[in-house]
């Protein structure tokens, strides 16, 4: 070991003695010459300490003292002091001075050179085993402070997971009482279509048996406005839900976006600046684009709301791609490619409990009157029932940022799909001669359509339930056109319908029906000679419809 021995003498023949004898068994000394020197030396490793009793009691002990007494927890400084001749017991209280300096041995004269070889190695020995404790405790704390690290680290990655996993939670709660509340609302505006049918159905057939000088015409148009007003309700319901029947077909954003921004413009007013960003080559997307240029407006004036005072208003398209990171936390949204429809204000923004109340159907923060609460939760029905997703960003006073998902679509630009309704009057009902079968399992809509069909020259076989539809799809009775309700008992009316076309070859349909979803994405899914119209149904468009399929039109 290369630390020294300190050495505190009186200058002269002692502490030169003191140095050679040491030499002679390879132990390294250093002489101090005043105490703040000895003090100082403390500082360094050193093995022990030498001193003369005479050099430290004229120089006071005190400061030594102090610094033996600031050693770290390992160190117990082995001190050596050198007596002054006389009896050890003549002044205890010398003594007790003396052994105020800690680890102390006393080395009375005469003193022989081995006796002080003996006690400077037996020093040695002791400070060797201090310092491996040094190096021992070192080691320890090192290992301690990786330990805390990995701790830490470990920590900090749990919070983060919990984070996540909360965040996930969340999401699938918020997604699960959507679904709920969905089913429950696509449920109701369904059962409610029905009763729409009848009801509208009815005013349809009694305004046309009034004559145009009728007093009462008056109140039955309006009363088939006020119907009209509620069926429109229960499409942005059956939005919601993801039951609108939807026309889908290969849509360029940019394009759309592009063509819809004067009207934009002129619904927000010019206090409040339109700006675009709009992505360099932007991939196609499969989507309806009544409902898109609907759902850009509604934000549009959403956004003005936000703004009174004026501000901006951002519409950004891009490519984006969602991982399974992104779709852990979203719910059930699917991994993949969208194209992203983003619109951005510079509004008053949202508070917590109001962003997470957004989609839900009838919630609004206007006030009475201004507002159905239905704009966000149609967009939101929308965007999933075309395989996509919305999501909002918000915070009081930073605006708010409402984001549309639609799946990329690879396909070329498709046709427009047909609307429900033609342009052209229902032909002379003295040339309606084919039968059509009729199958609808609401009593009052079965006796709806088999009249307005009868009305206009028809022959009806009917029928409330799919087993005697198919009880007369395999009789011999001549059928033109099978009218029936997809969701009937036992028996979707898809089922039934390709069933009917098993035992007839080239039968046209026409389905009727509130839940439309089976042509919502792909309307070639209907196949040929055959339409789909969603409920409720007005008694001119079922003829034209009627009529047009017998004629040879279909989807």
């Amino acid at each position: 070991m290369d630390a020294p021995f300190l050495l505190f003498a009186p200058h002269g023949r002692d502490a030169e003695v003191i140095r050679l004898v040491l030499d002679e068994v390879g132990l390294i000394t250093e002489t101090c010459a005043d105490l703040p020197a000895l003090c100082d030396g403390l500082t360094k490793d050193i093995t022990a300490l030498i001193l003369s009793e005479g050099a430290l009691l004229r120089s006071g002990m005190e400061p030594l003292v102090a610094c033996l007494d600031a050693q770290p927890p390992w160190s117990d400084l082995p001190v050596l002091v050198i007596t002054a001749r006389g009896n050890r017991s003549a002044s205890k209280a010398r003594w007790a001075q003396l052994l105020r300096l800690g680890n102390v041995t006393l080395l009375d004269p005469p003193l022989h050179a081995e006796a002080l070889q003996s006690a400077a190695q037996s020093a040695l020995r002791a400070r060797l085993r201090q310092y491996r404790t040094r190096a021992l405790l070192a080691d320890i704390e090192q290992a301690n402070d990786e330990l805390e690290g990995r701790v830490a680290e470990r920590t900090r990655s749990l919070q983060t997971e919990m984070r996540e996993r909360r965040k996930a939670e969340e999401a699938l709660q918020q997604a699960q009482k959507m679904e709920a509340v969905g089913q429950l609302t696509g449920g109701i505006a369904h059962d409610f279509n029905n009763l729409l049918q009848v009801m509208l159905g009815n005013l349809h057939l009694l305004r046309g048996a009034l004559s145009a000088d009728e007093p009462l015409l008056r109140h039955v148009a309006m009363a088939i406005t006020a119907g009209d007003r509620a069926a429109a309700l229960t499409r942005h319901l059956l939005a919601f839900a993801r039951r609108q029947p939807l026309a889908p077909r290969s849509l360029d954003l940019n394009a759309l976006a592009t063509a819809m921004i004067g009207l934009i413009q002129q619904s927000v007013g010019e206090s409040i600046r339109v700006e675009t960003v709009l992505a360099d080559g932007l991939w196609r997307t499969w989507a309806d684009a009544n409902q898109v240029e609907s759902a850009l407006l509604n934000l549009a004036i959403n956004a003005r709301d936000a703004m009174p005072d004026g501000g901006r208003l951002r519409v950004e398209t891009s490519n984006t791609v969602l991982d399974e990171t992104v779709s852990d936390a979203q719910g059930d949204i699917l991994p993949g490619r969208y194209v992203l429809l983003r619109i951005t204000d510079s509004g008053s923004g949202m508070p917590p409990d109001v962003l997470e109340r957004a989609f839900e159907p009838f919630f609004t923060t206007k006030p009475i009157g201004q507002g159905t609460g239905l704009g966000l939760s149609q967009l939101y029905g929308f965007a999933r029932q075309s395989g996509g997703h919305a999501a909002i960003r918000s915070q009081p006073g930073q605006g708010t940022t409402v984001s549309l998902y639609l799946p990329q679509h690879d396909g070329v630009e498709g046709a427009d799909t047909p609307s429900d309704a033609a342009e052209a009057e229902p032909q002379d009902p003295s040339r309606n001669d084919e039968t059509i079968l009729v199958v609808e399992d609401e009593a009052l809509v079965l006796m709806l359509w088999v009249e307005a069909l009868e009305g206009q020259g028809y022959h009806v076989l009917q029928a409330a339930e799919p087993e005697a539809a198919v009880a007369i799809l395999k009789s011999d009775a001549a059928i033109d056109l099978l009218v029936t309700d997809v969701g009937l008992p036992g028996m979707t009316g898809r089922d039934l319908a390709a069933l009917a076309r098993g035992l007839r070859p080239g039968l046209r349909v026409l389905f009727v029906t509130g839940y439309a979803h089976y042509a919502a994405l792909e309307p070639d899914s209907l196949g040929t000679g055959t339409r789909m119209l969603s409920k409720p149904v007005g008694v001119d468009t079922l003829q034209i419809t009627v009529r047009g399929l017998l004629d040879g039109d279909s989807a």
